[in-house]
C-alpha cells in the first residue's frame, strides 16, 4: 500500500504483471470521526461473471457486496451496521493457490464479520498472495501475505492508494496526489473519467488483450461508510460519467 509517498516493502526482484488479477485500484480516505470513503476499481477478465453489489450471503445478511460467480466468495463487502468495509487484492507473490486452499474471496467476508481478528478464522497455508485491507470507523489497517508469512500495518488518517501490482506499477505516483485533493465523491469520479481505458499498468482504467482474453476494468465503486448506513455507486463502465447507479443501504 502507498500513501503519503511512502511505499511498503515488496518482493525482492517482484513486477508487476498482467497476471496480477483481482482488485487493481482501491483509494481509501479514513478520517476519524467521519464515514470512510472508498474507491475500488477491479480489474479482472471480462469473461469471469460477477454480481453486482446486495446482500449476497444468507449467513451474513448485513453484509453488502458483489458476488464472484465463480468461486462465490468477494473483492469487496461492508458490515453496513459496523461500517466495515474490507477489500481483497491480488499479489504477485505467489500466484496460484495449492489445491484445496481457500479462495481468496473468503477474506473480505471474514474481516467484516470479525473486524482485525479475522486471521484466528482462517488457514493461509496454501493460499495465493493478497493484500487485505480493513477500513473501519476507527482504523485502517493491511494485511500483506507473500504466500508464507503475514504482515500487518495501521495506517494513519489521511488518503491512501493500494494496487495490485504495489510499488512496481507506479500507480500511486502518478494518482495519489490528484485523490488527496480532490473531493469525494464527485472530484474521484471525475479522476476516474479523465482517461479511457488504456494498455498501461499505470493507468486507473485498462484494457489488456492476450491470446485471445481480454483483462480490463470491469467494476468501479464508490462507497461511504458509517455505523448503520451505507452510500454506494457502482458502475461497470466507471470511465464513463453517466454510468454509476447510486444506492443508499441502512
Amino acid at each position: 500500500m502507498v500513501g503519503h509517498g511512502e511505499p511498503l516493502a515488496v518482493a525482492a526482484g517482484v513486477v508487476a504483471t498482467w497476471d496480477d488479477r483481482g482488485v487493481c485500484t482501491v483509494v481509501v480516505r479514513w478520517v476519524s470521526g467521519e464515514p470512510v470513503r472508498i474507491l475500488a476499481l477491479r480489474d479482472e477478465l471480462t469473461s469471469r461473471e460477477f454480481d453486482d453489489p446486495g446482500r449476497w450471503w444468507p449467513g451474513q445478511p448485513d453484509v453488502v457486496g458483489g458476488r464472484d460467480r465463480t468461486a462465490g466468495g468477494t473483492w469487496c463487502a461492508t458490515g453496513v451496521g459496523t461500517g466495515r468495509t474490507a477489500l481483497v487484492l491480488n499479489r504477485p507473490q505467489k500466484r496460484e493457490a495449492d489445491p484445496g486452499a481457500p479462495s481468496r474471496g473468503v477474506l473480505p467476508l471474514l474481516a467484516v464479520e470479525h473486524g482485525a481478528d479475522w486471521l484466528g478464522h482462517v488457514a493461509l497455508g496454501g493460499m495465493a498472495s493478497f493484500l487485505l485491507v480493513l477500513a473501519a470507523p476507527d482504523r485502517l489497517t493491511t494485511w500483506d501475505f507473500d504466500g508464507a508469512d503475514v504482515a500487518g500495518t495501521e495506517h494513519a488518517e489521511g488518503t491512501w492508494l493500494v494496487t495490485s501490482g504495489g510499488p512496481e506499477d507506479r500507480k500511486a505516483d502518478r494518482w495519489l496526489p490528484a485523490f488527496t485533493e480532490a473531493g469525494y465523491p464527485e472530484g474521484w469520479r471525475d479522476l476516474v473519467a479523465k482517461e479511457p481505458p488504456q494498455d498501461d499498468l499505470g493507468a486507473l482504467v485498462v484494457r489488456h488483450e492476450q491470446d485471445g482474453l481480454v483483462y480490463a476494468t470491469v467494476f468501479g465503486e464508490l462507497l461511504e461508510a458509517a455505523p448503520g448506513r451505507l452510500r454506494l455507486e457502482h458502475s461497470r463502465r466507471p470511465w464513463t460519467a453517466e454510468s454509476w447507479t447510486a444506492s443508499a443501504v441502512s
